[in-house]
């Protein structure tokens, strides 16, 4: 199994489920983040807590870097960026920021996946190859 399955593994265990995990760097600091769903909608700070207990131990034995970072657990947030169709799918009903490759630029909600297609409430249907970048917003 690789790290992310065993992270995955691990978290479904609890009901919570990975969105996405990335590496970046901060000030000079580097973040390896764990961003987590829950079934029941509860990714709440305590949620994050019990994820983070769960997960450290098994970075101590299988770092997921080389050299210092630090593990960030967190909810993807109300506004999150979507990278893949799984994505799109736990988005139905959302709206969206879409950038196409020929960046153009589209803001709509989502209402339906279907295969690579993406279904949006302004009547049109776009590929998800079509995609540049993709985001969920929300209107204050």
């Amino acid at each position: 199994m690789t790290l992310e399955r065993d992270i995955e593994s691990i978290l479904s265990s609890i009901g919570l489920n990975v969105y996405d995990i990335t590496t970046l760097n901060d000030g000079g600091e580097t973040i390896y983040r764990v961003s987590i769903t829950a079934e029941d909608g509860s990714a709440n700070l305590a949620r994050c807590v019990e994820a983070t207990k769960l997960i450290s131990p098994l970075l101590d034995t299988n770092p997921p870097l080389s050299g210092d970072y630090r593990l960030e657990v967190s909810s993807p947030g109300i506004e999150r960026k979507l990278k893949t169709l799984k994505h799109f799918q736990q988005s139905i009903g959302e709206k969206v920021k879409i950038t196409l490759n020929d960046k153009s630029k589209i803001r709509a909600a989502i209402i339906s996946v279907n295969g690579d297609r993406i279904g949006l409430d302004d009547e049109t249907e776009i590929l998800y190859a079509d995609i540049l970048k993709a985001s969920t917003y929300f209107e204050w």
